[in-house]
C-alpha cells in the first residue's frame, strides 16, 4: 500500500480529522512563503520584513508599514488550490472538524471551509484602533498613506504582527480541536514558528500525518510522512 493509499484509508475511516497548515498550503496558490529562497525574507528592503511587520514599526512608521503591506502582503487574486478545496469537501462530508492555519490570506474560507481557526488573523479583516469599527480589505487598498476610520482613528489589519500575542480564544479553540482529534494532518509547515507549532504537543491520538516538502522536527513522532506538494497529495483525497 502506498503512502497516499494509507492516507486515503485513514481519512475514509475517520470522522474526526483536524488539519493544521502553514505557508506551504498558500504557496501553491501563488502566495510567496516568507522563509523560502524566493520569499520575502530573501528580498532587499530598507528594513527587514520582520522589522516592518512588527507592532513597534506599525506604531512608529505607520505610513511606511502600509507601503510595504499593500505591495507585499495582499494577494487578493489568489485562488484556492486542491488542498483548500479538498479540506472544504472533507468538512462538508462531516469528516474534518477544524482547519487551523497560520496563513492570513483567507483562502480556506474562499474554498468553502466553515470552521477555520486563523492563528495569525486575516488580511480581510481590519479595524479602527479608536472605535473598533471593522473594515474590509478594500478600505486598505483604496486608501493612500495611512487608512483612517470615519472617526479619525487609524485602521489596523487584524493580523498578528511580530511582538503581538495570538488571540486567546482562537488558541483555546485550536487546542481543544487538536486534543479531541482522532487524526491530525499537518501540512505545508516546517513547524518552526512558535507558539503555533507548540499546539501539536496537545494531540493525544496516534494517527499523526505530516505532508511537507522538507523534514520537520516532528517527523519522529509521525505515523505517516508524505514528502511532496500538498496540493498534489490532497488531490487524491477529493470526494467528487
Amino acid at each position: 500500500m502506498t503512502d497516499i493509499e494509507k492516507l486515503k484509508e485513514l481519512v475514509e475511516e475517520s470522522g474526526n480529522i483536524v488539519f493544521f497548515g502553514g505557508a506551504g498550503v498558500s504557496t501553491e496558490s501563488g502566495i510567496p512563503d516568507f522563509r523560502s529562497v524566493d520569499g520575502l525574507y530573501n528580498q532587499t528592503y530598507q528594513y527587514p520584513p520582520e522589522t516592518i511587520l512588527s507592532h513597534n514599526f506599525f506604531m512608529n512608521n505607520t505610513e511606511e508599514f502600509y507601503h510595504f503591506y499593500r505591495n507585499k502582503m495582499l494577494y487578493l487574486d489568489a485562488k484556492p488550490n486542491d488542498a483548500h478545496i479538498t479540506l472544504a469537501e472533507l468538512e462538508a462530508a462531516g469528516k474534518l472538524k477544524a482547519v487551523i492555519t497560520q496563513n492570513i490570506d483567507g483562502l480556506h474560507h474562499l474554498a468553502g471551509s466553515k470552521n477555520v481557526l486563523e492563528l495569525h488573523g486575516s488580511v480581510h479583516r481590519n479595524y479602527c484602533m479608536r472605535c473598533q469599527q471593522f473594515y474590509p480589505v478594500q478600505a486598505i487598498l483604496e486608501s493612500e498613506g495611512v487608512p483612517k476610520c470615519t472617526c479619525g482613528g487609524t485602521i489596523k489589519p487584524d493580523v498578528v504582527l511580530y511582538g503581538e500575542g495570538l488571540d486567546n480564544e482562537i488558541m483555546n479553540q485550536s487546542l481543544s480541536a487538536i486534543a479531541k482529534a482522532e487524526v491530525l494532518i499537518i501540512g505545508g509547515t516546517s513547524l518552526g514558528v512558535y507558539p503555533a507549532a507548540g499546539l501539536i504537543d496537545y494531540y493525544r491520538g496516534n494517527e499523526l500525518v505530516l505532508v511537507n516538502k522538507s523534514s520537520t522536527p516532528m517527523d519522529s513522532r509521525a505515523n505517516l510522512i508524505i514528502k511532496g506538494s500538498i496540493g498534489e497529495v490532497f488531490k487524491h483525497l477529493k470526494r467528487s
